[in-house]
């Protein structure tokens, strides 16, 4: 029994400490003073901002473009031969100017057959000139003059105007006529022989050279032309619909940053299904010394148009495609902007009420509800004097 009443009368003692402590521990916590709670500082950002104003402005277009030729040429022989350089190497890369003889296919063969149907029809003409006087004597010195002015080294004149039906049943019996046609298209055929450039420009490949052998239709060379170019811009439907053709635009080199002028010579009548764009084509003249190359790339800038009720803004003050961030009581707002026109770095848009403040730069991790300023601006000086005396009056009353 003497073992159970000590027992329990350890276990009685712990409780009577355990409990005392607990309740010193609570008296204690009681007795501590709560701590005082601090105001959260609200930080607020200064940001650009700009007053929502529209207005009519004059806007231009600018697009990059790539130069081309105005003209590729197949340089195709017309005769077959040998061919015959002039003064032009026929070398890839060699230039030449409008009108430059470029090559000639071997014409020896063909002059001596020319000038041997020449003698011929020359010799059957003289042969019909005695007739000529006893059957028609109206007609026989009309014939006698026309005999005397054919050279057989030149091109043939044009056969006298016959209007006698019988004279010239006479003289077709003769084969006389169907011998000058055959003459004079040995005549075109004999100039064949020789290519002259069409244009001025540059041979880009050359498939046959010198005292190579052609045959009639074969590919000699593929020349460009130089002294005018080409450019295709494509633009959105809404800038190309203010582009008129003949419109002058300023040309400038993406690489030497040289400067010219060019010229709106056509629009597509399509809209390229890829890009939902429309091309416009710019002829470049190359003669004043530019020195434009085919395959440069260059920006073209077209003559700008007026555009109603609009405002411009930086391009990166957009964000989700139309959304911008206003400013109302100090804190931001979302609004959706009409965009109405895109550039390089600015866009033109309306949609939002005239007056509002318009936050004119990028955000990074902003909300609604954000507390901004707006940067460079000043507080409101009868704000601050209502706050002082605000404050004066407190500071009265906790002395009272």
């Amino acid at each position: 029994m003497r073992k159970i009443d000590r027992r329990i009368l350890i276990i009685s003692v712990l409780i009577f400490i355990i409990g005392l402590s607990f309740g010193l521990m609570k008296f204690l916590i009681a007795q501590k003073e709560d701590p005082k709670m601090q105001k959260v500082m609200e930080i607020k950002r200064f940001v650009k901002a700009d007053t929502v104003k529209y207005e009519t402005i004059i806007s231009s277009v600018e697009a990059p473009g790539r130069l081309s030729s105005m003209a590729r040429t197949d340089i195709i022989a017309e005769a077959s031969g040998k061919i015959i350089l002039a003064s032009i190497p026929l070398k890839k890369g060699s230039r030449f100017k409008k009108g430059d003889l470029l090559f000639t296919i071997y014409p020896d063969e063909a002059k001596l057959s020319l000038y041997s149907r020449k003698s011929m029809f020359k010799s059957t003409l003289a042969n019909l000139l005695p007739d000529m006087t006893f059957d028609y004597p109206e007609h026989e010195e009309l014939l006698r003059d026309y005999f005397n002015n054919l050279d057989i080294m030149k091109d043939f004149p044009p056969l006298p105007e016959i209007t006698d039906s019988k004279l010239e049943i006479f003289l077709a019996s003769r084969n006389l006529i169907s011998e000058y046609y055959s003459i004079k298209k040995d005549e075109l055929q004999l100039k064949r022989h020789n290519i002259y450039a069409p244009y001025d420009g540059t041979y880009t490949d050359v498939y046959l050279e010198e005292s190579a052998y052609t045959n009639t239709g074969g590919k000699v060379a593929t020349a460009i032309r130089t002294d005018i170019l080409v450019i295709e811009i494509p633009l959105e439907r809404q800038d190309a619909y203010w582009v008129k053709i003949g419109d002058k635009v300023r040309v400038i080199s993406d690489l030497s940053k040289k400067e010219s002028t060019g010229k709106v010579i056509r629009k597509s009548a399509f809209i390229d299904e890829n890009t939902q764009s429309q091309s416009l084509f710019v002829n470049v003249s190359n003669t004043n010394g530019n020195n434009f190359l085919q395959g440069e790339f260059v920006h073209v800038v077209f003559p700008g148009h007026p555009i109603d009720k609009v405002m411009e803004i930086p391009r990166n003050a957009v964000f989700n495609n139309n959304e911008v961030f206003v400013i109302v009581d100090g804190r931001l707002e979302k609004r959706f902007i009409n965009k109405v026109k895109v550039n390089e770095t600015t866009l033109l848009f309306n949609g939002v009420k005239e007056g509002e403040i318009l936050v004119t730069q990028t955000l990074i991790n902003v909300l609604e509800g954000t507390p901004v300023n707006v940067l460079g601006s000043s507080p409101d000086p009868q704000k601050e004097k209502s706050g002082e005396q605000s404050g004066q009056g407190n500071k009265k009353k906790e002395k009272s």
